[in-house]
């Protein structure tokens, strides 16, 4: 028997449970792994919830790093024994050891240890699409200015030291004065309280009046009409979550007005759903923390049985960088 952190219906932290749990063999196509560590993220809270429904029981839980101890039909990039780190669906990552699609399981290089492994990878990816492959019309050059909400949060920090290292001039918004100085610290170009000033303001301020090429966005409803009022024309906004609620219905007719803007509604699972572009992406955030352009700051860390506490501390923006459940 292992342990695993169990949902029975959709509702608040009290709803995760521990339970004990049997594991069996992987089938074709999968790996078991032993987890060291466990990332947790907000997508956990939207399933949690019930924003993105799971049919129960579910256990929840998008990322964690460990070490793989068998290995079904078919899986050739794994063997018994490896380190190794992944984001993935499906969820299921809250225990001690779980079957799962081998496909976005990604080696875990000797020079970056489980904690970071498992705090990196759906955030790192993150930040790996957003700023590779999610771009505008026009292209993102050395020296221009991008927006970046929830600047000090996981994907946040990423971002601003992966943007300082591509020459990027990125304006992060936080909800406090210490985060706006954590996004200072680790490459952000400028950062704005959005509790104290009007960031489109500021934005406007910062970039002489022309605006943003891109504005990254994973808070949602209290920040989207005013990202639309920071892009210049062609700009895009970039939507990847929605820790303050679903984006209301808006009238495409308005992107027009605004300066012929783009919106695109990006999710990392697209871009992870071969086992080529998972490699290829995760190949890229492992060279970058390699090298030490990017560090993996690991800010909270609970036991598993904590996981409630976790839950109430990330939806109350008390964490800043990653937080990790160890076992």
């Amino acid at each position: 028997m292992s342990l695993a952190v169990q949902i029975r219906q959709h509702g608040g932290p009290e709803e995760l449970h521990i339970v004990d749990v049997t594991v069996g063999e992987p089938g074709p196509g999968e790996i078991r792994i032993r987890h060291h560590a466990i990332g947790l993220n907000f997508i956990d809270v939207y399933h949690r919830t019930g924003l993105y429904p799971l049919n129960m029981p579910a256990t929840i839980g998008m990322e964690g790093a460990g070490v793989v101890e068998a290995v079904g039909e078919g899986v050739a990039h794994l063997k018994v024994g490896d380190r190794a780190a992944y984001a993935s669906q499906p969820p299921g990552a809250y225990c001690e050891v779980r079957v799962m699609p081998a496909k976005c399981v990604c080696k875990l290089p000797d020079a970056i240890s489980f904690e970071t492994g498992a705090a990196m990878m759906l955030k790192g990816l993150t930040a790996q699409y957003l700023l590779k492959k999610t771009l505008p019309v026009e292209g993102l050059q050395p020296g221009d200015h991008v927006l970046f909400h929830a600047a000090a949060g996981g994907v946040g920090l990423i971002a601003s030291q992966w943007a300082k290292a591509l020459g990027l001039q990125l304006i992060g918004t936080a909800g406090t004065d210490a985060k706006c100085q954590l996004a200072l610290a680790n490459g952000a170009a400028h950062a704005i309280n959005y509790q104290k000033e009007d960031f489109a303001a500021r934005v406007k301020e910062i970039t002489g009046g022309k605006g943003v090429k891109v504005v990254y966005d994973s808070v949602g409803k209290d920040t989207w009409d005013k990202s639309l009022d920071c892009l210049r024309p062609f700009g895009l906004m970039a939507s990847f979550g929605n820790a303050s609620g679903p984006v209301a219905p808006f009238a495409p007719g308005s992107l027009g007005a605004k300066g012929s803007l783009y919106v695109t509604r990006q999710t990392l699972f697209t871009h992870i759903a071969t086992r080529e572009s998972t490699q290829a992406m995760a190949d890229d955030l492992f060279a970058v923390v390699a090298s030490g352009q990017v560090k993996i700051h690991i800010d909270q860390r609970y036991p598993l049985a904590d996981v409630q506490q976790a839950h109430r501390d990330l939806e109350a923006r008390k964490t800043t960088g990653c937080t990790i459940l160890t076992l």
